[in-house]
């Protein structure tokens, strides 16, 4: 066969692949399966870690880049649970732990106690032997039998090596050699965990052996509790109201495209609440775990426009922009996830009408900031589709919208928020930080700031934000 052609030397086979290639032996359905199980499993734990630890984690960076990638987990969850529903697998299993020492493995990098650990865990570890899997099952499979699994597999290893650039980074940069040393021992047992599984994918012989667990010996508890690092020196600030302000017509656009990015940089308490709904919230179909993890995802984009406006202003943000965790601290301390999804579903229903985020639009388009337009463009568009995860997991608990609704009005209600109780407690002063933004943005830009927006003066104490109009944080 080997003087086989194709027709006019045309590449053959779709060119999926050359004809011996094609002739080769490859993994059958059995064993293909059996690997995309613990692929599936692996993403579906990596996706786990990044959720359940991105609230309790200060270093900003780094909440946004697990925001990410918990979305990018979710996504070939659902991918490879399709793939595997494709190939003669009804009941599918795909909760069943494939292996014990597998599920060590996961459990020791959720439970690690530091930052460095959790990193070098990710992103030297899990993400790396992930990537090597895909790539094997790729090299051991019949490329045209199997090229749905291909496909698959291809699509991912891009993600994955994405992922592995920033966690390199991120490891070069926050683990130092002393750090290194330390977390040697307990990288091993990362290690002999995988051993003992034959492997990611299961492909090699088990290592022999009764693996011990060490951080995992207790069993994970989430972190509600939201922390900052340094650049947010003043969280508990609510020192500017920033509807108030959007809402003022007597106030500039050039001056609300300001108070915008600020608005947006504040979202990351959106994702930092999120992750709790979501770690907290048992046994629902794998769709609402990658709906809810894009609508994070999706609200940590936000907040790096925010952040990105300011640098495109030259906006000292952590000197002169207080970002406070306010929201996202009460939600996550004083009400259950159910709750806080409908506090979430009624600022969602807030943000539809046309002094929601077409609003927020129409400002920045008069602004003649460009760059403001385009991000609220596509703001705008996001809380569109998140409206409708709302509908499709949200409201299906209750017989009418409006029930729903009123839940989440009821639970807003419920939240106590310690203006005063953290003055007194020396937790803040609320500073009004407004006029240094403010300030700050015209001297970079070279005009006269306008005094009667140098006065502004309302917080959140005089005026509270009217949820049935405004929204308060997303």
């Amino acid at each position: 066969m080997k003087t086989y052609q194709p027709y006019r030397d045309l590449p053959p086979l779709a060119g999926l692949c050359s004809m011996e290639e094609a002739m080769a032996p490859g993994l059958s359905i059995e064993a293909c399966v059996a690997r995309l199980k613990r692929y599936h499993y692996a993403f579906k734990r990596l996706h786990q870690i990044f959720n359940a630890r991105l609230t309790a984690e200060p270093v900003y960076e780094l909440k946004m880049g697990f925001s990410l990638h918990a979305h990018l987990c979710a996504e070939h969850v659902d991918a490879l649970r399709k793939r595997v529903g494709e190939m003669r697998e009804p009941p599918l299993g795909l909760d069943i732990v494939p292996d014990e020492n597998l599920e060590i493995f996961f459990d020791e990098i959720l439970t690690a106690p530091t930052t460095g650990e959790l990193l070098a865990g990710l992103y030297t570890k899990a993400v790396p032997a992930l990537k090597g899997a895909m790539e094997g099952h790729i090299a051991a499979t019949n490329l045209l039998a199997d090229a749905p699994s291909v496909r698959l597999c291809r699509f991912a290893l891009l993600e994955l090596e994405d992922m592995l650039r920033f966690g390199a980074q991120c490891v070069d940069r926050l683990i130092d050699s002393a750090a290194a040393g330390e977390m040697a021992p307990w990288l091993k047992l990362l290690d002999d965990c995988l051993a003992a599984s034959g492997g990611l994918a299961g492909a090699t012989k088990p290592a022999p052996g009764k693996i011990a667990r060490h951080y995992s010996r207790a069993p994970y508890q989430y972190d509600r509790i939201p922390r900052r690092d340094e650049r947010f020196p003043d969280p508990y600030n609510m020192g500017v109201n920033a509807e108030v302000f959007l809402y003022d017509k007597t106030m500039p656009a050039d001056a609300k495209v300001l108070m915008i990015f600020y608005k947006r940089l504040r979202e990351i308490d959106v994702p930092e609440m999120m992750g709790g709904i979501i770690a907290e919230t048992p046994d629902k179909p794998w769709g609402y775990y990658r709906d809810m993890t894009r609508q994070l995802w999706d609200e940590a984009r936000h907040a790096m426009m925010g952040e990105v406006g300011f640098a495109s202003l030259g906006v000292d943000w952590p000197k002169n922009v207080m970002i406070n965790f306010t929201w996202s601290l009460g939600l996550n301390t004083q009400l259950t996830p159910m709750e806080r999804h409908g506090v979430l579903y009624f600022i969602e229903q807030g943000l539809m009408p046309r002094n929601g985020k077409r609003y927020e639009w129409e400002v920045a388009v008069q602004s003649n900031n460009p760059l403001s337009a385009l991000f609220q463009d596509y703001d705008w568009a996001d809380e569109v589709l998140h409206a409708r995860i709302g509908r499709d997991w949200y409201l299906k608990e209750f017989k009418q919208a409006s029930e729903g609704i009123a839940y989440g009005d009821k639970c807003w209600s419920k939240v106590l928020v310690g203006w005063r109780q953290w003055r007194d407690e020396g937790l803040t002063r609320h500073r009004n930080w407004w006029p240094d933004c403010y300030r700050d943005a015209c001297e970079k830009r070279g005009v006269t700031a306008d005094p009667a927006v140098l006065a502004y003066n309302t917080s959140y104490e005089q005026v509270r934000a009217d949820l049935k109009n405004v929204s308060a944080s997303a």
